[in-house]
């Protein structure tokens, strides 16, 4: 049985975002996922921009728009070699977990951000 199609929209001038979202793509053999690049020029949005930019945003199949953790776990459940981290994910316990762990990650990311930068540039 094939896995829903989830679209998952993204930072393309965001390094770290650049670093995660090829990692998917490999990982993506099946072409299960739709990768949006947010910095593209007409992209279409369902929300505006700039609260799109601030965190991971996914949908599956036409569904409600996930964020967070709940957008991460339904990302690795479409790819076959995540999809039992990212039912791990989905229980409500874990995936309540994850959202807080994702929001302290948050803080963290424009640090994070700019250390991929001097990498880049190194």
């Amino acid at each position: 049985m094939k896995s829903p199609v989830v679209t998952v929209w993204f930072d393309g001038a965001c390094p770290l975002c650049q670093r995660e979202i090829a990692l998917l793509k490999r990982l993506d053999r099946q072409r299960r996922v739709r990768f949006v690049d947010l910095m593209n020029e007409g992209t279409a949005c369902p929300l505006d921009r700039a609260t799109m930019l601030a965190r991971f945003h996914a949908r599956v199949d036409g569904g409600p728009l996930l964020v967070g953790a709940a957008a991460f776990a339904a990302v690795w459940q479409a790819i076959p070699l995540t999809r039992p981290l990212g039912l791990l994910a989905g229980w409500p316990p874990v995936t309540r977990w994850l959202a807080r762990v994702y929001a302290r990650f948050l803080i963290w990311r424009p640090r994070l951000q700019a250390l991929c930068r001097r990498l880049d540039d190194a």
